[in-house]
């Protein structure tokens, strides 16, 4: 039969007792330093992903793209540009084209000079000669707009004077201005050159060659009052005065000189 084993003392059960709290301490503290490393590494992932959301986020918010996407946009905004600038450029030469022979356009072929040049040339380059070669068309435009009005004018005006009535006008008008010659000595201008061509500008007589009011031998002598003989009664009227005053003195002489003779 076998011995019984010995009676731990007080002091050997304290120590087995401290011996296992150290154990279970160690044991705890172990678990703890796993979990706070565990812990650790997920807080880490976690402010990972918020920092690359929040980076995301304050990306697209500022409108940021990644290197693709800007190359891509930036190829979309240099096409708009330089279709911007053909189209400028298309706008102006119809512009000079209404402008030849009317105004001076100088400043805009110069400014379409510059343009043209566009491929080669950054972005905001282009938007101001763009802008500078458009406020040139509207000044360009407004010109031509100015000179056809005038034009207009004048064509209205010379088809008025050009009229048998308006050649009346403007021969008195003239005869007193130039000459001093009042309302009798118009009337006897009035009826030779109502005789004569009955104040046709276009009068042509195909026997002799005289031509125009006054009825010019040959027609070509009004040229010395004006290239425009052919198509302007007042050319014509002014050539006419200065041959009566020259030849005859006055009008009343002259027709005179057509009621003897029938010619003056």
């Amino acid at each position: 039969m076998p011995e019984n084993p010995p009676v731990p003392t007080r002091a050997a059960l304290r120590r087995s007792r401290s011996r296992r709290r150290r154990i279970q301490v160690a044991a705890a503290s172990l678990v703890a330093l796993g979990a706070i490393a565990g812990s650790g590494v997920a807080v880490h992932g976690a402010i990972q992903t918020q920092s690359a959301e929040a980076a995301t986020r304050v990306l697209t918010d500022a409108g940021g793209f990644s290197h693709d996407q800007l190359e891509v946009y930036d190829a979309i905004g240099e096409a708009r540009t330089h279709r911007a600038a053909e189209t400028t450029i298309a706008m102006a030469e119809d512009a000079l084209a209404a402008a030849d022979g009317k105004v001076d356009a100088s400043s805009l072929a110069a400014s379409v000079a510059s343009l043209g040049e566009y491929t080669s040339l950054d972005a905001s380059a282009v938007a101001s000669l763009a802008q500078q070669t458009r406020e040139q068309i509207e000044s360009t435009q407004s010109a031509v707009a100015a000179y056809e009005q005038a034009e207009a004018e004048a064509a209205a005006a010379l088809a008025a004077a050009n009229t048998p009535d308006g050649a009346r006008a403007t021969a008195a008008a003239l005869a007193s201005e130039l000459y001093g010659w009042g309302s009798g000595e118009f009337s006897c201008l009035n009826s030779l050159w109502q005789k004569e061509s009955g104040w046709n500008y276009q009068a042509y007589n195909a026997s002799s060659g005289a031509t125009g009011i006054p009825q010019s031998l040959p027609g070509s002598k009004m040229a010395t009052a004006g290239a425009d003989w052919e198509t302007n009664a007042a050319t014509q009227i002014r050539w006419g005065l200065d041959y009566i005053a020259r030849a005859y003195g006055s009008p009343c002489s002259a027709w005179s000189h057509s009621q003897a003779v029938n010619w003056y």
